[in-house]
């Protein structure tokens, strides 16, 4: 079963690249007293991923900080090295957006919103989804009914929807 409006996130270990390789970063830390979105994607270098679902939280990045949002993450189920070269070369990094790896997709489990797609080669992927958490707690939810769809989950559908 997913997650819903008014679930507080499970604490999860995601990984991130620093100087001096992958380092783990808590999620109940990063949540806790702070106004977080988090989106998520089924895989980093993906077509929709890569030309809707990014450039629109990078395009309304500043807005949700005017809206007193303390962080974006970025959680896909790769590996932190893949996930450093893609925030480079989206340009996430440059706009502040966390990208975060769920490596072996434990939280993307934990929160029911995997899937597996054989024939496109994507197992134990994560939903394409966008959710607003105050002190952990997820206030708004938007999840695609398609992972080849960026709609809901768009960074401007869910700024409207706070």
């Amino acid at each position: 079963m997913s997650i819903t409006v008014g679930d507080t996130l499970p604490g999860a270990s995601l990984l991130v690249m620093g100087e001096n390789g992958p380092e783990a970063v808590d999620l109940a830390g990063k949540l806790k007293g702070r106004k977080v979105v988090i989106f998520a994607v089924p895989g980093a270098y993906t077509g929709v991923c890569t030309t809707a679902h990014v450039p629109s939280f990078i395009r309304t990045a500043e807005k949700f900080a005017a809206k007193g949002v303390d962080e974006i993450l970025c959680i896909s189920v790769n590996d932190p090295f893949v996930m450093k070269a893609w925030g480079e070369s989206t340009g996430a990094d440059a706009a502040g957006i966390a990208m975060l790896a769920d490596a072996e997709a434990a939280f993307t489990k934990a929160i029911g919103m995997d899937f597996t797609a054989p024939p496109a080669g994507l197992i134990d992927r994560s939903a394409r989804y966008a959710l607003l958490a105050e002190d952990g707690v997820v206030k708004v939810l938007h999840k695609e009914e398609s992972p080849g769809t960026c709609e809901a989950s768009a960074g401007e559908s869910l700024l409207a929807a706070i």
